[in-house]
């Protein structure tokens, strides 16, 4: 067996002796049958009631087990979980089409909803080629209703008009969901006329839906797309940034900024430093892969240990919060630049890498990430039309774990992963109304882990919500609690399991390749 296999075969097998079944159960003829093929009994009604009294358990076929155990200590928390800590991000050129971020499109804010008061941010590659156009001629060529997706950064994206209509849906599509929004302006394109005039129309449309305005998208990278010449430096980007501010505050006095908005954290503490006073946030962004056309891209190396990518910015972040005394939030992270790969980005491993960042973006002192999506790209959590529907994708559901956690703060724990190896993680916290959580994340396709807990709180038993799929590689069979997610963002949890707990001690199973919330009940 691959290192990247995870069967798919049911998990609770290995309680049940197959003769034993037969002689105690009177339907255990088809019970047989039905677990060879899992994939097809979970999309049967009946079957999955059937299955739901079954703990999902133990992965009978990983080839090894190991242990770890979770010390916490709940009276010594620490970073907030704040209720916008969630967001997504788009692409600009969807705001092309007027009627994508409206209140026409009830599908997307089905989704969107169960992530708590989350920040919508707009920008992405294309941001450097949309141009606000406040007087859209009446005989002017329709634009294009397509789904917008991540660029791909093949080649220039095309010129795409952003007019009042699209801001004033924009609004009501906010508050129908009860998010915010960070709005981007093109610094690569635009002028500083152009990019205050555009600024004065989503101020006072957006109003206080309105967080701040980034100048640019990772304009550390305008050297190398053309957007600016090949010696483009902080100190140019500095004197671009200040123009277009000084041009902003001008006509929006009130503006607020955050940024630098670029590729890596390089320029995060000089920024910081020079314009800390005029921004309310910091803001950088990330990919753990890339690019996509390297066969060394796969889920292995997403779900490795090492990080080198978001490890080496950890200590220019920690700086720049320091000195400037600004929070920091990951505006735009997916799990491979250049619009995702397929057969990694689209797939449960997704869920499993995107739930652990989020718990380092929350280590590092981090306020909020926004995942970066549209269209159908190949990472984006949510793909589909206003006509014809959405699809949670895996990374998805990750989302929806954290959400249960929202308003809360993280807590002190140390965990001694043992011979469960460094693919084993898992993290304390309490939720808004001070109740204990956990959530354990096993990214190791081959072992399962019996975790130890540890805690001194006052709990007579512990519940476990799974976030589970048949296997790493697979992109339409994940489930949170039992529940796979449907139309509108529409789930119905139904499968809870309980431990008990002893002294403060706690004992559970961690499959190979998943995830639980564990709540202290």
């Amino acid at each position: 067996m691959s290192r990247l296999e995870v069967p798919s075969r049911p998990i609770w097998r290995i309680y049940f002796c197959p003769v034993f079944v037969q002689l105690a159960f009177p339907w255990a003829g088809w019970f047989t049958v039905l677990a060879m093929n899992r994939r097809k009994f979970l999309r049967s009604t009946a079957a999955t009631a059937a299955l739901s009294a079954f703990p999902r358990v133990l992965r009978a076929d990983a080839i090894a087990s190991a242990s770890a155990r979770l010390t916490i200590q709940p009276n010594q928390s620490g970073q907030p979980i704040a209720n916008d800590f969630l967001g997504l991000s788009y692409e600009t050129a969807q705001l092309s089409d007027p009627e994508y971020f409206s209140t026409a499109n009830a599908g997307l804010a089905g989704f969107l909803r169960p992530l708590g008061q989350g920040v919508l941010r707009i920008g992405g590659n294309s941001s450097e080629y949309a141009f606000w156009t406040p007087h859209p001629a009446k005989n002017a060529a329709a634009q294009s209703s397509a789904p917008v997706g991540p660029d791909n950064g093949h080649k220039p994206p095309p010129n795409t008009r952003t007019t009042p209509e699209s801001i004033r849906n924009l609004r009501q599509f906010l508050d129908m969901i009860d998010w915010r929004a960070m709005y981007g302006l093109n610094l690569g394109k635009g002028t500083p006329a152009q990019a205050a005039e555009e600024a004065a129309f989503v101020s006072e449309t957006l109003g206080d839906r309105l967080i701040s305005f980034q100048i640019g998208n990772e304009a550390d990278l305008f050297r190398k797309n053309g957007l600016r010449s090949p010696d483009y430096d902080y100190a140019a980007f500095a004197g671009d940034w200040k123009t277009f501010r000084d041009a902003v505050k001008a006509l929006v006095p009130s503006a607020k900024f955050a940024g630098p908005d670029t590729s890596g954290s390089e320029w995060l503490a000089p920024f910081a430093e020079q314009f800390g006073k005029d921004a309310v946030e910091l803001s950088t962004h990330y990919y753990a892969l890339g690019p996509a056309s390297n066969p060394a891209m796969n889920i292995e190396r997403l779900l490795g240990p090492e990080n080198p990518r978001w490890e080496s910015g950890v200590p220019r972040i920690r700086q720049a919060m320091a000195e400037s005394h600004l929070p920091y939030r990951l505006t735009e992270t997916n799990s491979c630049y250049g619009g995702g790969k397929p057969g990694v980005s689209n797939t449960f491993a997704s869920s499993l890498w995107a739930l652990d960042l989020m718990f380092q973006v929350l280590a590092v002192g981090g306020c909020g990430i926004n995942f970066h999506g549209g269209g159908y790209g190949w990472y984006a959590p949510i793909v589909g039309t206003l006509e014809n529907g959405f699809v949670a994708r895996p990374e998805y559901y990750a989302l929806l774990v954290m959400a249960k956690l929202l308003g809360g703060r993280m807590v002190q724990s140390q965990l001694n992963t043992g011979d469960a190896g460094p693919l084993f993680v898992a993290y304390a916290a309490e939720d808004a109304q001070g109740k204990l959580r956990a959530v354990a994340i096993n990214k190791d396709a081959e072992k399962n882990v019996r975790l130890k807990l540890q805690a001194n709180a006052s709990a007579e038993r512990i519940s476990l919500e799974r976030l589970i799929a048949p296997s790493l590689d697979d992109e339409q069979d994940t489930t949170f609690a039992g529940s796979p997610v449907g139309a509108e963002g529409s789930s119905r949890p139904s499968r809870v399991e309980h431990v008990s707990v002893s002294l403060g001690s706690a004992e559970c199973e961690i499959p190979a390749g998943s995830a639980a919330l564990l709540i202290w009940e």
